[in-house]
């Protein structure tokens, strides 16, 4: 099949593509260029003439990395250095909502820092979430069976420990570390660019370059309107709102602000979801 070709790099203009035939890169044709269609990481495209000709269609994409295909999306938490974010990790949980990728969240550094307070609360929500001991072996292989057969990307804060994730799950990748930069505070970025890595067990792996802040707009638009939609905790009550239209911020009537305040939803998700809605009304037209 000709969907059998999937670029897995993408580094200046050209295009690293796995196939039946082997590892080959190619550039892609002008036309491509001309129709405003880029190749990302994880198309899976047609080769003709030694050049990439077509992109098939995506079932995702995120902007920033450009990744496409993707099965899962992966946080990163460190439990200390950087310490944990609820609010980006809100953001991250809603993009992936939005985009139709499963999150999960992984947590690391858990030997240094108490992390039940966490685990609990997404957990309490039924999102995936797995803690990485690299003193137990069995919490790798938990990691290892979450990944397997899927097309994945770790994202996270620079210092998280994704590179070094990585290569506690596969030793082969030999994905270069870093630490913590005392001066800025955060982890360095040893990650330059998206690639997909296979993985040992089946499936392959995504290393994004980290960050210290989330824009969600790296990775989606969301309207204000389709936000409440990211928060699949707000489902069961959304509907019963007196209000159709009910922005779910201090409306009377709203049954999820009901839900809120009878402990059915947590206070920090609620908090979250109203600082992305406040950043949503910001965006412009021409944004999205």
């Amino acid at each position: 099949m000709m969907q059998d070709n999937l670029i897995i790099r993408s580094i200046r203009g050209l295009y690293t593509v796995v196939s039946p035939d082997g590892v080959s890169e190619y550039p892609a044709r002008g036309i491509l260029r001309k129709r405003g269609e880029e190749p990302y990481v994880g198309d899976h495209v047609r080769i003709e003439d030694g050049a990439v000709a077509e992109i098939y269609p995506r079932k995702n994409e995120i902007i920033r990395p450009p990744l496409a295909n993707l099965d899962q999306l992966c946080f990163v938490v460190s439990t200390c250095e950087p310490k944990p974010d609820v609010r980006m990790l809100d953001k991250f949980i809603a993009v992936s909502a939005y985009k139709g990728i499963q999150p999960l969240v992984l947590l690391t550094k858990v030997d240094l820092a108490a992390y039940d307070w966490l685990y609990e609360l997404y957990r309490g929500i039924a999102l995936p979430i797995l803690a990485v001991d690299y003193r137990r072996p069995e919490t790798l292989d938990a990691v290892r069976a979450a990944l397997c057969g899927k097309v994945s990307a770790l994202t996270g804060n620079s210092g998280a420990g994704k590179s070094t994730l990585l290569n506690a799950l596969d030793s082969s990748l030999h994905i270069p570390t870093s630490g913590i930069s005392t001066k800025l505070g955060r982890g360095r970025h040893t990650t330059r660019h998206a690639s997909l890595y296979p993985l040992s067990g089946g499936g392959y792996i995504a290393d994004t370059p980290g960050f210290s802040t989330f824009d969600t707009m790296r990775y989606a638009v969301i309207r204000k309107e389709e936000l409440a939609g990211c928060f699949v905790e707000f489902s069961p009550y959304a509907d019963k709102c007196r209000f159709h239209d009910c922005a779910h911020i201090c409306e009377k009537g709203c049954a999820v602000l009901e839900a809120v305040n009878a402990g059915k939803i947590p206070h920090s998700r609620h908090e979250s979801y109203c600082a992305m809605y406040e950043e949503a009304k910001q965006i412009k037209e021409w944004e999205l």
